[in-house]
């Protein structure tokens, strides 16, 4: 027997591959919502749900402002919120019974892991292997108020039913700009707040075209967060910056400060510096036959990633051959564009820029001057992709497509012979052509 404890993309993946092999799997999930995860429930599914709804409306505002449609739509933030549990629940449905049609037992309970003992609903398991896929919890700032109501994390915002008048996001990072986005087209007032400066850590071109999504949220970088203040209810936050305080009022705050490692009732495996389950290579703990896999092992807290761990994970359970994990990894933010992007480690932050062209999705925002930019980064001597970004209205359809040839070391002349579908917002494919040209005419030159 091998249990697995957490129902999110690591641990369901795992539990039905193991049980398609042969194994007897239990699955412990403690979620009363269904399986999924947080990717499902409160994370990656549900941006993407209001970033739907938050687009459409933009784009409809954009037909009305140029007097093709004579309606500009509001969002009823309310009845979102309901119309999005209705589908959680249709895809948990499908979800679990795809799991237990594998042959999984799906247990809804808290699992605790003692070295290599698991105890739930008052019963002690000792089974052949272990793995441990029990997530992230947002990470709490410090911060004096954020125990008040109407302050919120990515966790708690469901409950949220009703579309704010003054927002403040705490956090500097990918959730923060997306949140930022959708709550200010549901009519919102929204400041961020960031530490240090606006998705640090990210290429500047995408910085600057997050910005332009961003237009109309008022964004505060270096900036310190002395308190949230109100009684009972937020009213404010106190802000420090240069060593100048002052209040912003709100009646809403957003905790994006982060994930942490779930780890709690997990007890006799060595963690590290941040609270992440340690392992080696093979996903396996310091506890022989305890292996773990997802964000439970630290960032970055990608689902992608977090289902090749629990794929890994298998792989050393059933003593299968290591799979080498890709250098370069793709992900996307999600604003007014898709903001997606994938960078080998030798890439550099250079290349060869243009706008996107417009075509569906794009074309009625020719008058914003806002369709989009490619950029593509190759090896001037190889011609082999390093990296690209890509903002368009659906980049991350073709984002995980041109990371795999970046990490196949595909040169830029192999895709000479590639045909594009038409019309398409993508602008990646002119910028291969454009550098097959450029690498050609320098291979020209140097053989003469």
């Amino acid at each position: 027997m091998i249990i697995v404890i957490g129902g999110g993309p690591a641990g369901r993946i795992a539990a039905m591959r193991l049980a398609a092999q042969g194994k007897e799997v239990i699955l412990f999930d403690s979620r009363a919502e269904g399986l999924g995860g947080q990717c499902l429930h409160q994370g990656c599914m549900v941006i993407c749900a209001q970033n739907d709804a938050a687009r459409a409306c933009d784009d409809a505002r954009a037909l009305h402002q140029l007097g093709i449609t004579d309606t500009a739509p509001a969002i009823d933030y309310t009845r979102l919120q309901e119309k999005m549990a209705d589908v959680q629940k249709t895809i948990a449905g499908v979800i679990g019974a795809e799991t237990t049609g594998t042959g999984v037992t799906v247990i809804c309970e808290h699992a605790c892991v003692e070295g290599n003992r698991v105890y739930a609903g008052g019963i002690e398991y000792e089974p052949e292997a272990i793995l441990i896929a029990t997530g992230s919890i947002p990470h709490i700032p410090a911060i004096t108020g954020t125990g008040l109501d109407e302050v919120y994390t990515p966790h708690s915002l469901p409950a949220l039913k009703r579309s704010p008048r003054q927002m403040v996001i705490i956090g500097s990072g990918v959730i923060a700009a997306e949140y930022a986005y959708i709550f200010r087209v549901a009519g919102a007032d929204v400041t961020i707040v960031a530490r240090s400066t606006l998705l640090r850590g990210f290429p500047s071109q995408l910085v600057t075209g997050a910005r332009r999504d961003l237009a109309g949220v008022h964004i505060r970088e270096e900036t310190a967060v002395v308190a949230i203040e109100g009684t009972g209810s937020v009213t404010g936050v106190r802000l420090r910056t240069d060593g100048n305080e002052e209040v912003i009022p709100c009646d809403t705050v957003l905790l994006a400060t982060g994930l942490r490692p779930r780890t709690d009732g997990i007890s006799g495996i060595a963690l590290g510096p941040d609270g992440e389950i340690l392992v080696n290579e093979r996903m396996e703990t310091s506890v022989p036959g305890v292996y773990a896999a997802g964000d439970v092992t630290g960032p970055p807290y990608l689902t992608p990633l977090a289902r090749r761990e629990g794929r890994a994970a298998v792989d050393a359970i059933l003593g299968l051959p290591r799979k080498p994990v890709p250098a370069c990894v793709p992900q996307t933010i999600k604003l007014r564009h898709e903001h997606s992007i994938a960078l080998h480690p030798d890439a550099e932050e250079n290349g060869t820029m243009i706008p996107s062209p417009a075509a569906p999705g794009s074309f009625w925002l020719v008058p914003e001057r806002h369709t989009g930019q490619s950029l593509l980064m190759t090896d001037d001597t190889t011609g082999r992709m390093t990296g690209f970004y890509e903002v368009s209205p659906q980049s991350s359809a073709a984002a995980g497509y041109l990371a795999y040839l970046i990490n196949s070391g595909v040169s830029v002349d192999a895709m000479d012979s590639f045909i594009e579908v038409h019309p398409s917002s993508e602008g990646i494919i002119w910028l291969m052509r454009y550098c097959t040209e450029k690498h050609e005419d320098r291979q020209f030159s140097e053989e003469k």
